[in-house]
């Protein structure tokens, strides 16, 4: 009989350790400070946090960032 075999980890799990990782980028914590354990979860931490880093190189790149005061006015 097969046993009913759980990761430890489920879709809500890695979507949150993703989007914290994106924040965590956002703000400019370094990647080293990752707060999970467990490789699947620390990477989609990670790739949050890569994507972030992308998104924020292409807007200094382009101009289109949004710096504080353009957020203010």
């Amino acid at each position: 009989m097969a046993r009913d075999m759980k990761p430890g980890w489920g879709v809500e799990a890695l979507n949150k350790a993703y989007r914290q990782g994106y924040l965590a980028a956002s703000v400019g914590m370094d990647k080293p400070r990752c707060p999970y354990r467990g490789d699947v979860v620390i990477a989609a931490w990670e790739a949050g946090w890569d994507d972030a880093g992308e998104v924020i190189l292409e807007e200094r790149a382009t101009g289109n960032g949004n710096d504080l005061l353009s957020w203010i006015a």
